[in-house]
């Protein structure tokens, strides 16, 4: 079982999903702007990732900068607030996989938790080769 949460306007987690149906899984998508994760469950994630909360962030199209989200005296709490409050703020795409849970960025660490990472050949959507 494999669940991306997944932005099907981010070209790297389309990257990352092909990779997923390469593999020969069907994943659970969740689109997460629209169904964002619980509190609890983005915990969760940051944890089995073993991240900290500002390396989920995402800045680039974001309230990042408003928010002042940049400030190093922020806590994991105030930046956990944020992404709960605007989940533009949640980086993408994060998979679940049996192999454990990753941010997958760049697309191809999806390849360390998959079950079957022999893919075969790959070129990502910007023509670059990842797996000749």
């Amino acid at each position: 079982m494999v669940t991306i949460y997944h932005n099907p306007a981010c070209g790297t987690s389309r990257n990352t999903l092909a990779m997923i149906r390469q593999s020969g899984v069907e994943p659970t998508i969740i689109h997460y702007l629209d169904t964002p994760p619980s509190r609890e469950k983005l915990e969760s994630l940051i944890r089995d990732m073993g991240i900290a909360p500002r390396d989920l962030l995402r800045r680039k199209g974001t309230p990042y900068d408003d928010l002042g989200l940049d400030n190093p005296e922020r806590t994991d709490e105030e930046l956990i607030d944020a992404m709960m409050a605007h989940p533009i703020l949640i980086n993408r795409p994060i998979v679940i996989g049996p192999n454990g849970t990753r941010l997958c960025r760049p697309s191809e660490v999806v390849l360390e938790i998959l079950e079957n990472p022999d893919i075969g050949s790959l070129t990502k959507e910007d023509g670059e080769v990842v797996i000749p």
